[in-house]
């Protein structure tokens, strides 16, 4: 699994479809093969790419923002072989109550965020190209 790294990977992934939704996350994907010049943004390797946006509207604290994001990246890496290789973006589309996850950190919130994120990878992999 490879990460986004430049903002055109990201904007590229971002044109194209929304294939799963929850409270929380929406998860976009790009086809590796559809844009033109993706291959020159991705290169020739059919490999799955996964970027995370984490915006601070929805998560103020870093602390909060970087734990959802290595809640992303693990669960993503986990799931690797079930995801089909194409570029993928995981958004978050909805805070988390603070009055619930008092604590950025606290395995209550890990254990929520990552709950929700095997079930949008569950419904991506009902919607495969």
């Amino acid at each position: 699994m490879q990460r986004l790294q430049t903002r055109a990977q990201f904007q590229a992934v971002l044109a194209g479809a929304t294939v799963a939704r929850t409270a929380h996350f929406a998860l976009h994907r790009c086809t590796l093969d559809a844009p033109a010049g993706a291959e020159s943004l991705f290169g020739s390797a059919r490999d799955v790419w996964v970027g995370a946006m984490v915006p601070k509207r929805w998560a103020r604290r870093a602390v909060t923002r970087n734990a959802i994001k290595r809640q992303i990246y693990t669960v993503s890496a986990l799931a690797e072989a079930s995801l089909p290789p194409a570029a993928h973006v995981v958004r978050l589309r909805a805070g988390f109550d603070r009055k619930q996850f008092v604590s950025a950190t606290s395995d209550k919130l890990k254990a929520a965020v990552r709950a929700e994120l095997q079930q949008l990878l569950q419904r991506a992999q009902a919607a495969r190209p």
